[in-house]
């Protein structure tokens, strides 16, 4: 922080987030959402000259190269800003970029001193004490006042119907972790419920295993959101990327994530204790999940899920939740520095 980051900025005038004008590029409905709860905080200046932290307009979210909100040549335009100073107290938010096989942090531009906000994040690639670990979220999430948990009560015994379920894709070719296609050995069809699909991509029928067309059955049949809210577990495993939306939809759900992504930095980790609302699992153990999980008391699995919906409501509900505690996280470093030299 103190070679990257004008401490000195913030004390001059305070913790003030500047937004660069619009840039006139496409901009995805989450990243208008994103600016539009910086502008609304109360961290927001109009004036970069009392800024402390700088947001850059071009919407950098998603780094895939086949997206259709990719925007080419980003690194030139974002060399350009006027305050850039090589990233310095620049903040760069990403929710697509890193994946399989090695996740590396390509944005396909050079971030320079610039702090990075990425969901995903791979720890091999994490600067400590300085990016921040931001969570993946899907284009419906409400960018304010979004639905609580959907615990209502706290009944007991707190075990559902399936003690551990997982519904998602697997990769039969080479766009995603093979962790997935270990699963099925964990699958019981009673109280363990792992379906997967190859049905993804446009050409997944020329990369059919054996397995595909009894598992693409199987997958039809049980509806998503009914193993969510009537499992007691949910798996959440890494696949193309480290990250999954799973995670906060098994928190929302008081559903407590396992999760099965060796290396993940999970969300808001700087601020956050993920060992009392989640379970991280190596994945070279994965045999072992079922009889540890049936181990755990009811006391604890109670506890988790009220954790979960604790850390819901309070960090992840809403695009303005996520942004103020994005916010919050360098407003603690700076507060840990309280002598700088001036520049």
């Amino acid at each position: 922080m103190e070679t990257c980051f004008d401490l000195e900025r913030c004390r001059r005038t305070g913790f003030k987030v500047y937004v660069y004008p619009d840039s006139g590029e496409k901009s995805s409905e989450n990243f208008r959402s994103i600016l539009a709860s910086l502008r609304s905080s109360n961290y927001y200046t109009s004036d970069p000259e009392n800024a402390c932290l700088f947001v850059p307009s071009y919407d950098t979210l998603d780094r895939d190269h086949l997206s259709s909100d990719y925007i080419h040549n980003l690194g030139a335009k974002i060399s350009r800003l006027k305050y850039w100073n090589n990233g310095r107290n620049h903040i760069i938010f990403n929710l697509y970029s890193g994946t399989w096989p090695d996740y590396l942090e390509d944005l396909g531009f050079n971030l320079d001193e610039a702090i990075l906000a990425k969901a995903s994040f791979s720890d091999n690639y994490y600067r400590h004490g300085f990016d921040i670990s931001f969570p993946l979220f899907g284009k419906t999430h409400p960018s304010t006042h979004g639905s609580g948990g959907f615990l209502k009560a706290n009944y007991y015994p707190p075990r559902r119907k399936y003690l551990l379920s997982f519904k998602g894709k697997r990769y039969t070719y080479g766009i995603g972790s093979s962790t997935r296609n270990a699963l099925y050995h964990i699958h019981n069809a009673d109280d363990i419920i792992i379906l997967t699909t190859c049905k993804h991509g446009k050409h997944w029928q020329s990369f059919s295993d054996q397995k595909c067309q009894t598992d693409n059955e199987e997958y039809d049949k049980w509806d998503y959101q009914s193993l969510l809210h009537n499992s007691t577990y949910c798996m959440v495993p890494r696949g193309r990327r480290l990250g999954s939306f799973r995670f906060l939809e098994s928190l929302q759900a008081a559903c407590v994530p396992v999760v099965l992504a060796n290396g993940w930095k999970l969300p808001f980790a700087e601020v956050i204790d993920w060992s009392k609302a989640s379970l991280a699992w190596e994945e070279r153990l994965l045999l072992q999940v079922p009889g540890i999980l049936r181990d755990i008391g009811d006391d604890q699995i109670m506890f988790y899920r009220q954790q979960s919906q604790f850390l819901w409501d309070k960090y992840f509900s809403s695009v303005d939740l996520i942004i103020r505690t994005t916010l919050e996280i360098p407003i603690r470093v700076v507060d840990d520095h309280p002598k700088v030299m001036s520049r």
